[in-house]
C-alpha cells in the first residue's frame, strides 16, 4: 500500500510520509541514559505523540519502558488518591505486558503483589501503595524501567495529580538508596514544571513546585529543511513528480518554521487536492502548487486553527499582543518571565528570533491577519467600505494594479482620517492599508509581514497574488534622509526577490506634505511611493 501525508493523531513509519526522527531520538535517549526526568511541552499537532511512539522502540532493547496516556483516564479516575492510584496501576501494568518484558521470578511477585493491592476495594491502596509497588518493579525488572506519559494535560490542573507528582519526586531525591524510574518523560502542552503543589487547602497557603527535579528539554522538535528534503525525496522516489525538491523544502520551511502539522498538512493538500483532476502530480509539486496549498490551508477549519483562535479569546493580554506584532510593527523583547510571552510560546503563537517576540510561523500570520481583519467590528471601518466599492478597479487580467490601490487607498486615508493625530496613524495606519486590501485579493490572495525588517521603523508586506509577489514597504515620515534611506534598503530588497518593481507607503505628518502617489526609478529598479 502506498504512503500517504498524515495529520492525524500518530505518523507510523510504514503508512506514512514523515521525517527521519533518529538522531531527536538519539538526543532524548542520552537525557534518559543520564536518568533525567523531563517534560516534552509542545504546542498542539507538533508531533509530541509521534515522537513518543517512536521513543519507545527506540529504547526496547537498554530499557524497559511504560508508556501511558492520561486521555485514556476519564474524569472519574482523578477523583481521589485511591481510585487514581488503582487506575494508574492497572494501566502500568498493562503497558508493562504489552511492551514483552520477561516476567520471572521476583519480578513475577512483585507485579501480582501490586495487582493484589490495586484490586483492593477496602480504599487501603493510595499513592503511598502504588509508589511502594512501582518501587518493587523497578528494583526486580533485569532491565531499568522508563515511564512515559502522554497527554499529561489531561489531569495538570488535578490535586491528585500533583500529588503524583509529589510523590515522583521524592522518590528521585532518594533514588540512591531506593529502586525507582531511571527515566520519566511527561508530554503535553502545559509547562508542568510551572505546577505548584497545594499543600493546604486554605486561600493563605504556601505553595511548592513538584517538578522541580525536571531538566530542561532542549530537543529540537520542528523539522528543519533538511528534515524536510529527506521527506520529499522519499515521496519523489515513489511519484517521479520531477519537483524540485530543495527549492520545495525551502518553501515549507519559509512558510511554517517547521510546524510539523502545517509541513504535513501542505504536502498533504498539494498531493491529495492540487494535483486531482485536471492538474498532475507534477502540476501540484511547483510553486504554483505550493502557493494553492496554501490558499486552502488557510481557508479551511482544522483543530490547529481553531485551537488557536479559541486561546484569543481565553487570554486577553496574549490578543493584545499578537495585535502588537501584527499592525503596528511594535518590536516586543522577548522576556519569558513575562506572563504573555510565557503563554504565547506555550500555546505555539510566537517564538524567540534574536531576543525579540515574532510571529512563530508565516501560516499563523497570515491566517491571524484574515481573522482580525474579517471580524465584523473591523468591516464596520469605512475604510474597509470603501475597499469595497473600489475593488472591482483593480484586477487586470488576473494581476493587481498596485499602483492604483496605492493611489486610491492615500485619497481614502487622507479623506478619512487626514486630521488625526501622529499616535492614531502610527497604531492603525498598517491596519487600515491591510484593511483596505482585504476585499480586493480575499480567496485568492494573502499577505504576511517580512520578519526581517520589523522593528525598523518600517514594515515590508509581501503579497502574494495568483503566485505573483508584491512587496510593499510601509513606514512613518522622519525626513528625506530617512526616507532615501529606505528607498535604498527598498532596492536591495527587491534584489532578493529578483523584483524589478517595488511599493512604499509613508505616513506623513508634515502639514506641507503633498497627498498621491508617485513614481521613482533607482537603477534598475522602479519604486512606486505613495504619501498619505
Amino acid at each position: 500500500m502506498a504512503k500517504v501525508f498524515n495529520v492525524n493523531a500518530v505518523c507510523i513509519p510504514d503508512l506514512h510520509y514523515m521525517v527521519n526522527l533518529d538522531s531527536r531520538l538519539k538526543e532524548i535517549k542520552e537525557l534518559i541514559d543520564k536518568g533525567l526526568y523531563f517534560t516534552i511541552n509542545r504546542a498542539r499537532q507538533y508531533g509530541k505523540t509521534t515522537v513518543m511512539m517512536a521513543l519507545e522502540r527506540y529504547l526496547q532493547d537498554a530499557y524497559c519502558v511504560v508508556s501511558l496516556d492520561f486521555q485514556t483516564f476519564d474524569e472519574a479516575k482523578f477523583r481521589d488518591g485511591h481510585v487514581f492510584a488503582s487506575a494508574f496501576a492497572k494501566s502500568f501494568l498493562r503497558s508493562l505486558k504489552r511492551g514483552g518484558t520477561a516476567v520471572t521470578g521476583e519480578l513475577e511477585t512483585a507485579i501480582l503483589h501490586l495487582a493484589r493491592s490495586a484490586g483492593s476495594e477496602n480504599g487501603g491502596f493510595a499513592l503511598m501503595e502504588l509508589f511502594e509497588g512501582l518501587s518493587e518493579i523497578c528494583e526486580a525488572c533485569d532491565k531499568p524501567v522508563v515511564l512515559m506519559v502522554d497527554e499529561v494535560d489531561s489531569a495538570a490542573d488535578n490535586q491528585v495529580f500533583l500529588d503524583f507528582l509529589a510523590q515522583l519526586r521524592a522518590y528521585y531525591i532518594r533514588r540512591a538508596t531506593q529502586a525507582t524510574f531511571r527515566s520519566v518523560i511527561l508530554a503535553g502542552v502545559y509547562d508542568i514544571k510551572n505546577l505548584k503543589r497545594k499543600l493546604r487547602p486554605e486561600d493563605d497557603r504556601k505553595v511548592n513546585s513538584p517538578w522541580n527535579i525536571a531538566a530542561d528539554f532542549k530537543v529540537e522538535m520542528s523539522f528543519s529543511k533538511g528534515d524536510i528534503l529527506g521527506m520529499l525525496q522519499e515521496y519523489e522516489n515513489d511519484y517521479h513528480t520531477g519537483m524540485n525538491s530543495d527549492k520545495m523544502a525551502e518553501l515549507l520551511y519559509d512558510y511554517t518554521s517547521g510546524y510539523p502539522f502545517l509541513v504535513s498538512r501542505l504536502c498533504k493538500l498539494m498531493d491529495e487536492e492540487v494535483g486531482t483532476g485536471n492538474n498532475t502530480k507534477s502540476a501540484a509539486w511547483t510553486t504554483e502548487g505550493f502557493h494553492e496549498a496554501v490558499r486552502m490551508i488557510l481557508a479551511e477549519k482544522n483543530t490547529l486553527f481553531e485551537s488557536l483562535i479559541g486561546k484569543l479569546t481565553n487570554y486577553p493580554e496574549l490578543n493584545w499582543m499578537l495585535q502588537a506584532l501584527l499592525f503596528a510593527g511594535k518590536s516586543i523583547a522577548y522576556n519569558p518571565d513575562d506572563p504573555g510571552i510565557d503563554t504565547a510560546t506555550m500555546f505555539g503563537f510566537i517564538k524567540n528570533k534574536r531576543g525579540e517576540a515574532v510571529i512563530a510561523n508565516r501560516i499563523f500570520e497570515m491566517r491571524l491577519y484574515n481573522f482580525y481583519l474579517s471580524t465584523t467590528e473591523m468591516q464596520k471601518q469605512d475604510i474597509y467600505r470603501a475597499s469595497l466599492q473600489d475593488k472591482s478597479q483593480f484586477i487586470v487580467n488576473g494581476h493587481l494594479n498596485m499602483k492604483l490601490i496605492l493611489e486610491k487607498f492615500a485619497v481614502h486615508f487622507h479623506e478619512l482620517y487626514g486630521d488625526r493625530k501622529e499616535a492614531f496613524v502610527e497604531e492603525e495606519g498598517r491596519k487600515f492599508f491591510l484593511l483596505y486590501l482585504r476585499p480586493i485579493i480575499n480567496g485568492t490572495g494573502n499577505y504576511y509581514i517580512e520578519a526581517r525588517t520589523r522593528g525598523l521603523l518600517r514594515t515590508d508586506v509581501i503579497i502574494d497574488y495568483n503566485g505573483e509577489q508584491y512587496i510593499i514597504e510601509m513606514k512613518i515620515w522622519h525626513g528625506d534622509e530617512y526616507n532615501k534611506r529606505g528607498e535604498n534598503q527598498l532596492v536591495g530588497y527587491l534584489d532578493a526577490y529578483g523584483k524589478k518593481k517595488g511599493y512604499m507607503i509613508s505616513f506623513n505628518f508634515n502639514q506641507k506634505k503633498e497627498i498621491g502617489v508617485h513614481e521613482i526609478t533607482i537603477g534598475e529598479k522602479t519604486l512606486i511611493e505613495a504619501i498619505v
